[in-house]
């Protein structure tokens, strides 16, 4: 028998397709030696659910499942057809998965549990961000959270399993539908991004090893809510403004997140006098994206802590947002301690600015401006 080694071929009928996201995963699964397998096996689910939603958005118009379903969830926001749909469907298919133990998710108000006692891996997730805009044809998106349990595997699942700080995720990513469908995700060693190739049914590479620009001339904030917003924050508009930044918002968190984190931006939403505590829920919307921002070389903050850092108290957490390219988040914080200085009077504790998002309490002599 003969044979001969094979030789690509380089040749205009055989061009080259990209890399599929299956075959990525396989290939990066080194990475992972405490996993054999179970975590690409839960990113391919991942994928195959953001198909079938895929599908489900683009012919919403046509099969009667766009507007609203009728209830609300535990947010207090009316659920839409699509909210449902996107549950149900990334639901089903971590379960069939086999390897996710639990699942927190928007539109569920307890923790579900999978009944699954050899699952190693505890998911939080968005399964449908900015459905609102679903009917006027604007971009929204999914967004996950991957965690490793902590409590042994086969026991009954505990708090400290889901109540984990956003540094402890083992992958985090999201999914973007609009002109294109996009996954993006990291495991930690990088951000990469893979588009929808529909005739084929197959994610292919398309964004490998994303990096936010340092800077950027871009600002993502709800300007209507102007006037309940700390004065920092007013001021940090203003200064956009007089640098001919450009307003971007489209209200979709994924959809602004996606493009500042391309183009260099950020994303701001503070708390206001209505929501005092922010409205973005912290375990599977603000770590979810200040993982994948990291990685990419950008920042994320709640105002007062890196977000990656905080503790969670509670299922459904919500927390202020300032999220982007490095330059402009730390421009944001000395907007902030400059308000702070010049609205106390007498020597108290002040959060002092760090460059490196870390803060620490110091007493400052605010008549002479120094640290004591």
């Amino acid at each position: 028998m003969k044979t001969k080694p094979y030789t690509p071929d380089h040749s205009a009928l055989g061009y080259s397709v990209g890399v599929t996201l299956d075959r990525f995963i396989k290939i990066k699964q080194d990475d992972f030696p405490f996993a054999s397998g179970e975590l690409s096996q839960i990113l391919r689910d991942i994928a195959l659910a953001s198909k079938i939603v895929n599908r489900e958005i683009n012919r919403a118009g046509l099969s009667n499942i766009g507007g609203a379903f009728g209830s609300t969830n535990i947010q207090g926001e009316e659920q839409q057809k699509l909210d449902v749909v996107a549950n149900i469907r990334f639901t089903r298919a971590l379960t069939k998965g086999g390897e996710v133990c639990a699942i927190v998710s928007e539109e569920d108000d307890e923790v579900i549990d999978l009944q699954n006692s050899s699952g190693k891996y505890v998911v939080a997730m968005d399964p449908l961000d900015g459905s609102s805009n679903i009917d006027v044809n604007i971009s929204i998106g999914t967004i996950f959270s991957i965690y490793r349990r902590v409590t042994p595997v086969g026991s009954p699942i505990q708090p400290e399993d889901i109540m984990q700080e956003g540094n402890k995720q083992v992958a985090a990513g999201y999914v973007l539908y609009g002109s294109s469908t996009m996954l993006v995700y990291t495991t930690g060693k990088g951000v990469n991004g893979f588009t929808y190739e529909n005739s084929l049914g197959e994610f292919f590479l398309s964004h490998p090893n994303i990096q936010a620009p340092k800077d950027g001339n871009i600002y993502s904030i709800n300007e209507g809510l102007t006037s309940q917003m700390q004065n920092g924050v007013k001021n940090y508009v203003e200064s956009c403004k007089k640098r001919n930044f450009s307003a971007r918002y489209i209200g979709s968190l994924v959809a602004d997140f996606h493009r500042n984190l391309l183009k260099g931006g950020i994303y701001i939403y503070p708390k206001t006098n209505k929501a005092p505590d922010g409205k973005l829920r912290l375990l599977y919307e603000a770590n979810s994206l200040a993982f994948i921002a990291e990685q990419a070389g950008a920042k994320a903050t709640n105002g007062e802590e890196r977000i990656l850092n905080i503790q969670p108290t509670a299922l459904h957490q919500r927390t202020p947002l300032y999220i982007g390219s490095g330059q402009m988040v730390d421009d944001v914080y000395q907007f902030m301690k400059e308000e702070i200085q010049s609205s106390l009077k007498t020597p108290k504790k002040l959060l002092v600015f760090s460059t490196n998002l870390n803060f620490q309490y110091l007493p400052v002599h605010y008549s002479s401006g120094q640290i004591l």
